[in-house]
């Protein structure tokens, strides 16, 4: 199943709510390499990911074009993963855009536990991923920011 698709509610578009994987691998030269083309040899394009190196091993968050088949490929791998709802935001490329999401999420009391960011593909846009104590508050505020941005770009501003 594709990560994207733009969730429809009274006519309005709010950004999706995503899975993401966090994998356990070796931390050792070319295991997250491994991985990595294990997922590009099935078609898996991978969107946004960060790794990290806890307590011995390397914990590797993404997210996939194709979580299913990427799901498939990390079982046949036998990896240690598990999936993760997180808010994707399409946020600008310019100053100031993830600090206004930031302080938007502070206002409303959401505590960010982690984030990073990649790449919409076919565009410019940053995808910026965000791991959250709330959820649907936080994806709900994600769009309010693409609208205030896409508004913005249209006054020319």
């Amino acid at each position: 199943m594709p990560l994207w698709g733009v969730l429809e509610t009274k006519g309005a578009r709010q950004m999706p709510k995503a899975k993401e994987f966090t994998v356990t691998i070796e931390d050792k030269p070319g295991a997250l390499g491994k991985c990595f083309l294990a997922l590009a040899e099935r078609g898996v394009n991978i969107l946004a990911f960060q790794s990290f190196v806890e307590e011995g091993e390397s914990l590797v968050r993404f997210l996939a074009d194709d979580m299913a088949t990427a799901k498939a490929v990390l079982g046949n791998l036998r990896m240690i993963f598990e999936e993760t709802d997180v808010a994707v935001g399409r946020l600008a490329h310019r100053p100031g855009a993830l600090g206004r999401a930031a302080s938007r999420f502070g206002e409303k009391q959401i505590n960010i536990d982690y984030s990073y960011c990649g790449m919409e593909p076919g565009s410019m846009l940053p995808l910026m991923v965000f791991g959250v104590d709330n959820l649907t508050v936080a994806a709900a505020l994600l769009d309010e920011l693409a609208a205030e941005d896409a508004q913005s770009k249209n006054l020319g501003r």
